[in-house]
């Protein structure tokens, strides 16, 4: 099984005229990905390389029976974008851009109760099941089918611990990008929910890093609510606090909460092993299957 995406996953590409659109349309469609339509306001009637465009998001889904849509639109349109996702047919939207205003992203954080779409992002590189779909900018050359779930907030971080896991012949059912931005839509706590209940998930890869309560907050899920084993990562153990690091909600305020340390204490007491490095995280994971 998988997570959130398979290959009955029909795509509306947000953004698919700008150049990071087409681009990663044209890299989704290679992997495998069944992308069914573009959506671009004022472009409806045209198409990107035999992609039919449409207007909105609304007519696209309903012309072309989509159900997912992936995000590349301009950080001062993007919350907007991911508005009209949420206001759509659609059961999962998939930002991928970063630098989103904060406060635009606070009125989108109001909208997601009252929507039935699952959003993923922002400032993320989006979700893979490998051999079936990828919805994003993952390298899909280094992923390959198998059992372990991962949820990550860097996308780098992702890239290595996938990589350490293919090279070792440990394929992967599907991996998150949920973002590093202080207000995402999916956290980990939805995603390890997700990979509890499945039942061809065996173990999860967990890759945070500093900054806000994301990390404890999913230890106490783990502790409470997992059967399936867990393995993490936290990076920023050396940065220094108040500096930004990297991701916007990568930033320690000195209060004690927030700190690579206080991160892995939480893991480690809800029986996570956290890796010293993301090498390590295989380590782990393998000691599990």
């Amino acid at each position: 099984m998988s997570v959130l995406v398979d290959d009955n996953t029909r795509v509306v590409v947000q953004g698919i005229t700008g150049g990071e659109g087409r681009f990663h349309t044209g890299q989704m469609i290679e992997y495998g990905t069944n992308v069914v339509a573009g959506a671009v306001p004022g472009r409806g009637g045209q198409d990107v390389d035999g992609v039919p465009v449409y207007d909105t998001v609304e007519r696209a889904a309903r012309e072309e029976d989509a159900n997912a849509s992936v995000i590349f639109v301009p950080p001062a349109f993007a919350a907007d974008a991911i508005l009209e996702a949420l206001d759509s047919p659609v059961d999962l939207a998939v930002a991928i851009t970063e630098g989103i205003p904060q406060q635009d992203m606070a009125t989108v954080y109001g909208q997601l109760s009252e929507s039935d779409t699952t959003l993923i992002g922002p400032n993320c590189p989006g979700i893979i099941t490998p051999g079936e779909a990828k919805l994003g900018i993952l390298p899909g050359n280094i992923f390959a089918e198998g059992d372990v779930g991962l949820v990550s907030r860097s996308g780098t971080l992702t890239y290595q611990v996938v990589d350490n896991l293919t090279q070792r012949g440990i394929g992967q059912t599907t991996a998150i990008g949920i973002g590093g931005d202080p207000i995402i839509g999916t956290d980990f706590v939805d995603a390890l929910e997700h990979f509890e209940n499945d039942p061809d998930t065996e173990a999860v890869a967990m890759c945070g890093e500093i900054g806000g309560e994301d990390e404890e907050e999913a230890a106490r899920f783990i502790a409470e609510h997992m059967d399936t084993p867990v393995a993490g990562f936290v990076a920023g153990r050396t940065a220094p606090p108040g500096k930004r690091m990297g991701h916007a909600g990568a930033i320690v305020s000195g209060s004690g909460t927030g700190t690579a340390e206080s991160k892995i204490q939480a893991l480690n007491d809800a029986g996570v092993p956290v890796g010293d490095t993301p090498g390590q995280v295989a380590d782990h994971i393998e000691e599990f299957l």
